[in-house]
């Protein structure tokens, strides 16, 4: 029975779980975090000068004698946009999560930045009576028993217990 999808995403990094219980509850313990799949951002792997043909911003040198200057090469918004559409992936990957497990539950794990952006991209799934919780931390670079112990102290999911002797 899966009671739970989680996703754990950074701005480079999401991964997906889902929390199942085990087969045999008296000799194993349980519930157990799985990781059924991740999703890497391109963008934010690549080094600045495959993303940016200068690799500096904001000042540039005019003609001789008449100083430097400031400029915006607005890379603040390209960088909200590469997040804006990863956000928009880990959204359909969620989904399609959800979908498959029949679970009407998604736990959400972010970094605030993008956090922010999942929640614009998960309004549909909030519309169709999915129950949302959320966590404004960047945990996705743990095991996973590791993040189910932190999300289980953070009462977001169900501590794991402890096999009958």
């Amino acid at each position: 029975m899966q009671q739970n999808c989680v996703v754990v995403a950074g701005g480079s990094r999401a991964r997906f779980f889902t929390l199942e219980d085990v087969e045999f509850p008296d000799m194993q313990s349980g519930p157990n975090l799985c990781e059924v799949n991740d999703l890497v951002n391109p963008e934010q792997e690549a080094q600045g000068n495959e993303l940016w043909s200068d690799s500096k911003s904001g000042r540039n040198r005019g003609a001789a004698g008449s100083g430097a200057h400031g400029y915006d090469d607005h890379r603040t918004q390209h960088e909200d946009e590469f997040e804006r559409r990863f956000a928009r992936d880990i959204a359909r990957e969620a989904a399609r999560l959800i979908e498959k497990s029949s679970t009407r539950q998604l736990v959400l794990v972010a970094q605030k930045r993008i956090l922010g952006f999942l929640r614009n991209e998960l309004d549909t799934l909030v519309k169709a009576g999915v129950e949302v919780r959320e966590l404004a931390k960047d945990l996705s670079k743990l095991s996973p028993l590791e993040l189910h112990e932190h999300l289980a102290r953070e009462r977001l999911i169900p501590q794991r217990r402890s096999p009958a002797l």
